[in-house]
């Protein structure tokens, strides 16, 4: 069957980047949660009895000096990093995306692929669409631009799946450093068993470092891990969009099957109809 071409105009490009907005979200979430527990500790009356020195270190400075063991200086300062997008929010919309890369489609169809240099000065906010594009314009084959490409996706969700694995693991040891802290502050109650007037406090004193280590872990740590593995499957979409386009486009492929090919990969609500418009 012969490739028609689209009678559409090349369109007037405009390129609009996903908006970086702090993330009120994580934020907030994590304040009310902490300002929950304060407010339950205020009521209970006696909440100074829940803050302590020792147990403090035991539970977060032991979190932090196992994970180290557990991974390399590298991947932990890689991870501090990759944390600070989670306070950050950039989700692109799919359906505005789509259409952009369908409109650079139509203009290597209808004006060639040279002409999409031109563009390249309004793509400096999207990196990854940008090399995408200088990979088109300098000529190199689909092959070795879909290799390329997914070489960089590959590398970018390993770094990612990294920090996601590393943030999990932190989550398991806190809670684990807070046991330790429990048995340290147990054995010291046991040896003052001759004054019964210290079981009740020292006891009190133990458990404290399981509910350090429990907010640690599940009030802190899941819920970041949680959040970065949600940003990381936003990426790699942004990225999948991408890489389906460059190939198309340097294959000279007609945009109405880049169209299908994108259709099938962003959620339902969010698929295109560019030349029913």
């Amino acid at each position: 069957m012969a490739d028609t071409q689209p009678q559409s105009k090349a369109p007037n490009f405009e390129f609009r980047p996903a908006q970086s907005e702090f993330d009120f979200a994580t934020i907030t979430g994590l304040l009310a949660a902490v300002a929950l527990i304060v407010l339950a500790l205020v009521l209970g009356g006696q909440y100074r009895v829940f803050f302590d020195g020792a147990s403090f270190l035991i539970v977060f400075g032991g979190t932090i000096a196992i994970t180290l063991m557990a991974t390399t200086w590298t991947d932990f300062r890689g991870t501090v990093s990759v944390l600070k997008s989670t306070f950050n929010s950039s989700q692109i919309d799919q359906q505005r995306y789509a259409k952009q890369l369908l409109d650079l489609a139509m203009i290597a169809r209808q004006k060639g692929l040279i002409q999409l240099q031109s563009y390249e000065s309004k793509l400096r906010s999207d990196g990854f669409l940008l090399r995408a594009i200088r990979l088109i314009v300098d000529g190199i084959k689909p092959e070795e631009i879909e290799g390329l490409l997914n070489q960089e996706i590959n590398s970018s969700l390993q770094r990612q799946e990294r920090a996601v694995k590393l943030l999990y693991r932190a989550a398991d040891i806190g809670p684990a450093m807070g046991l330790i802290g429990t048995l340290v502050g147990l054995v010291q109650m046991l040896s003052k068993l001759e004054d019964p007037s210290t079981i009740g406090p020292s006891m009190a004193l133990a458990l404290l470092t399981t509910f350090y280590g429990a907010l640690l872990g599940t009030v802190i740590l899941t819920p970041l891990a949680t959040k970065l593995e949600k940003r990381t499957d936003d990426d790699m979409m942004q990225k999948i969009l991408v890489l389906s386009a460059a190939v198309s486009i340097a294959r000279q492929e007609n945009p109405r099957l880049l169209e299908m090919q994108l259709n099938t990969l962003v959620a339902p609500k969010n698929r295109v109809k560019y030349f029913e418009e």
